[in-house]
């Protein structure tokens, strides 16, 4: 009987093991302007603990606040991933200003070090520019109501939620844990973890335990310091409104080519800063765009300007589309850049042969033209420079002698596209 007691024990104690052996929680780091690199990174982190079956997200925040676009689908995430999310501002003298502290509000436990700061979260347009009082009301109203929301789904202090929005409020985190804005203040990571263990949280329609377990970090690649580059809001403006100006010059004066590749990949990157389109559907939008370019190329004599426009769209649309960390799919630099690099040879070797067909068939088109008779239709001041007409096509000409509008004259000879008479 004591045998068999003995067992029944190992068991028992061999399966609290496995059980706690499950948990694990992955941490990333939400640092700098909140925007769509913030985003990428909290998907990216999502993903992450879903594969490696993780119920819990540490994000340390320290940041000055962003975009509240972005912000709005950070929250959206953390309400509806189904994950446990514990934030803390982090490192000591950091702050989760503006952005950070609503994001901060939406997480199920919320601490802060020691010596950091939150609040200050009043909408403010693009740039810090003065906004319409009607405009500036209606986001403020706006952004208070969801935010006192936010407060009260986690049972925080909503009069603090209320004064970040609409007074611009910023305390220190002690001061924040006195007015129930957050749930612990501690001097490091490891203590906030300690003390969150076996706190009770609501995610979705059900109450669990807070069980951090292992911590994985979550680290992202080269294409999250890509989008925070160009994520930066007063950067994506400009990129966009550049775009545009570009696009408009191309369309203005039609066979620059130069402008309109810059103008359309810059767009279609904007768009991605902005939020209008997807990182997964941008990266597809920009391969078809950089195949579109690598064909016009051999068809169109843009001295490379096409060619190189392809595969550089091409090199980034690969590099947003395929990210292991977010879509699971491997698609490394080491496959991606003899990919590019084989399709700019071969796209820039078709170019060379469609050039070089091109000035063979102009040396045809003079050969034919010399020694036959053209009709002058513009003559410039001095009279023995204009242009003519042979075979319905209009050259330039220089005259050994002065001609007038109408006369026929012999052609000689040429040098590069100007005809002698």
């Amino acid at each position: 009987m004591k045998v068999l007691l003995f067992i029944s024990l190992i068991f028992l104690s061999l399966a609290a093991s496995a059980d706690i052996s499950e948990h694990c929680a992955v941490r990333a780091e939400v640092k700098g302007a909140i925007g769509i690199a913030s985003y990428d990174l909290l998907q990216g982190a999502v993903e992450k603990a879903n594969r490696e079956a993780c119920d819990t997200v540490l994000l340390t925040i320290n940041t000055p606040g962003g975009s509240l676009q972005t912000t709005r689908k950070m929250v959206e995430t953390i309400l509806n991933s189904g994950k446990i999310f514990m934030c803390l501002v982090s490192p000591a003298g950091g702050h989760a200003g503006s952005a950070g502290a609503i994001i901060l509000q939406a997480c199920h436990v919320a601490g802060a070090i020691e010596t950091t700061n939150i609040g200050a979260a009043t909408p403010v347009s693009g740039g810090g520019k003065e906004m319409g009082k009607d405009l500036r009301n209606k986001m403020i109203n706006d952004t208070r109501s969801w935010v006192e929301g936010l407060a009260k789904l986690r049972s925080r202090d909503v009069q603090f939620a209320k004064d970040i929005i609409e007074l611009a409020k910023s305390v220190t985190a002690t001061e924040a844990k006195r007015l129930g804005a957050i749930d612990y203040v501690v001097t490091s990571e490891k203590e906030f973890v300690i003390e969150a263990n076996g706190k009770k949280v609501k995610v979705g329609e059900k109450i669990l335990t807070v069980s951090p377990g292992l911590v994985i970090d979550y680290n992202p690649g080269l294409k999250n310091k890509v989008l925070q580059l160009v994520g930066d809001p007063e950067l994506s403006y400009m990129m966009f409104m550049g775009s545009i100006g570009l696009l408009y010059f191309e369309l203005t004066h039609p066979g620059t080519i130069l402008p309109g590749v810059i103008g359309g990949v810059g767009l279609v990157v904007s768009l991605i800063s902005f939020h209008k389109l997807d990182v997964q559907w941008g990266g597809l939008l920009l391969i078809l765009l950089g195949l579109l370019f690598m064909i016009g190329e051999a068809f169109v004599p843009s001295f490379g300007a096409l060619g190189l426009g392809g595969v550089i769209a091409f090199f980034l649309g690969s590099f947003f589309l395929f990210d292991p960390e977010v879509s699971g799919s491997r698609l490394p630099l080491m496959t991606i850049l003899p990919t590019v690099l084989a399709l700019g040879l071969a796209t820039f070797g078709l170019a060379y042969l469609a050039v070089k067909s091109l000035g063979l068939k102009k040396s045809n088109e003079f050969h034919e033209i010399v020694g036959k008779m053209g009709k002058v239709v513009n003559v410039e001041v001095g009279g023995k420079e204009g242009q003519l007409e042979v075979y319905g096509e209009i050259w330039s000409f220089e005259s050994e002698s002065v001609v007038s509008i109408d006369d026929e004259v012999k052609i000689k000879k040429h040098k590069g596209l100007k005809l002698f008479i």
